[in-house]
């Protein structure tokens, strides 16, 4: 993308003077300190000043750590568990019982894979029924065990094909809302990357809804709304703007509750320290959560989403 052009051409030099540096045998450390220090300037400033366009990119970057390395980089004990115990296991969908920090938690997370086996197995994302019906099977194991539940989303939304809608997709996303909004445990969902539509949705009904600095969250794709309102795929630009899919125009919604912090330049430059980010605002949260008796949370959860959209005109 054209906002991070500049900072290509620093980290080039950069690296082309390390290079020179090793070759020749020369010492050019204060000029790589310098331009390491205008690399750093210049990224506070790119990266606190990006479009809610240019923060789609940054989700949508193949590097950002995805849903299983953030189990794997935050959770002890691990144990998945798989299949909807009625059609099949779908590889979108990764779930399990965990420990972070002595906590014990059902952990669901949307996985779109790295690498090309990686993806196919997992189509890329899409969850099919089989996959909502599958987290709703863990989600209803939690609630019985009184095991809260946290959700890990990245996704362009559920998978459309023609199989998807044979099986019952609009049916699985709408249980998954109507079951998430009354089970009897604490919920955490976190869009880790992309939060596309109903698929997303299907897993982000909770008591508390945190967002990655640089993730996006949407009804629907820039892309796609650029071609069904303005009949024109290239205003995806002023169809973001438009959607206000960033992190901090729906904290100011109230459509989210907490935004995580990213490593400069997003989650991708610092796996560990996203991971640590993440591993911190879960365990604030659950300890916040698990101090409201059931009723009292089931009741805030129906009354967060009861109150999104509405508005009072002046």
């Amino acid at each position: 993308m054209k906002f991070e052009n500049e900072l290509f051409e620093i980290e080039n030099k950069i690296e082309e003077l390390k290079q020179f540096s090793e070759d020749k045998n020369i010492n050019l450390d204060d000029e790589i300190e310098k331009l390491d220090k205008k690399y750093e300037k210049k990224a506070k400033e790119v990266y606190s000043n990006l479009s809610d366009w240019e923060k789609v990119f940054i989700a949508r970057n193949s590097e950002r750590p995805n849903s299983v390395e953030y189990i794997n980089g935050i959770t002890d004990d691990f144990v998945e568990l798989h299949g909807d115990r009625l059609f099949g296991d779908d590889g979108a969908i990764v779930g399990g019982l965990c420990k972070i920090s002595g906590e014990k938690f059902m952990v669901i997370g949307i996985q779109k894979g790295r690498g090309m086996d990686e993806k196919l197995h997992s189509n890329f994302g899409m969850a099919s029924p089989e996959g909502y019906r599958k987290a709703l099977r863990l989600m209803r194991t939690a609630e019985r065990f009184s095991i809260p539940v946290l959700t890990l989303i990245d996704t362009a939304g559920a998978y459309p094909g023609l199989e998807a809608e044979e099986r019952g997709q609009g049916e699985a996303i709408a249980r998954n809302l109507m079951e998430m909004s009354g089970l009897k445990t604490q919920i955490i969902a976190v869009i880790i990357g992309e939060g596309g539509s109903g698929g997303a949705l299907a897993l982000a009904v909770a008591d508390k809804v945190m967002m990655f600095e640089h993730s996006v969250y949407s009804v629907i794709s820039p892309e796609g709304c650029a071609a069904i309102l303005f009949k024109d795929g290239n205003l995806s630009e002023k169809a973001a703007k438009n959607l206000k899919i960033s992190a901090q125009n729906l904290k100011k919604l109230e459509i989210i509750d907490e935004i995580i912090p990213e490593p400069l330049g997003g989650a991708h430059k610092n796996k560990e320290c996203s991971e640590i980010n993440l591993k911190k605002a879960v365990l604030s949260s659950i300890q916040e959560l698990k101090k409201i008796d059931m009723d009292t949370l089931l009741e805030n959860r129906y009354n967060k989403y009861r109150k999104i959209g509405i508005f009072i005109e002046e």
